[in-house]
């Protein structure tokens, strides 16, 4: 199978519609998505979704079935910093991808992941100045 660009649509933090793209395959009459997200907020990795066609584009219409992973966006403030970060939280079960911006780092959290123990390092690590984060699509309880 091969891959798409589904297109994402977001508020930026002035409140402009903007378009992301991330890469999904097309499973039956669904896409499921292939990438982290790094703007666009209540979408995940292995997300299924619906789409809508428009020119050629896709466009996201709704969410079929959540996978059950959690999204965290994290700007780290020190870009020398980004890889230590991935690693520490490669260790702790999740998988990230790095941005065009470099200092922009998207963290998957699988289901299997306790996100309570992903927490902790994430408010430990803002506490202390070295990043903000931001839990754009939370699928874990805790």
């Amino acid at each position: 199978m091969s891959d798409s660009k589904v297109l994402l649509t977001y508020k930026d933090a002035d409140g402009n519609y903007q378009i992301e793209s991330v890469w999904a395959t097309k499973e039956g009459n669904h896409y499921r998505i292939n990438n982290i997200p790094f703007f666009a907020t209540n979408i995940a990795l292995d997300d299924l979704v619906d789409i809508e066609e428009e020119d050629g584009a896709l466009y996201f219409h709704k969410l079929v079935k959540a996978s059950g992973h959690s999204v965290v966006q994290l700007i780290v403030f020190d870009e020398n910093n980004v890889i230590l970060i991935g690693k520490e939280l490669e260790k702790l079960g999740c998988t990230w991808e790095g941005s065009h911006v470099k200092t922009l780092m998207s963290v998957d959290i699988p289901t299997e992941v306790h996100y309570n123990v992903i927490k902790s390092y994430l408010d430990e690590g803002e506490e202390h100045g070295l990043w903000s984060y931001k839990e754009s699509c939370l699928s874990h309880e805790y």
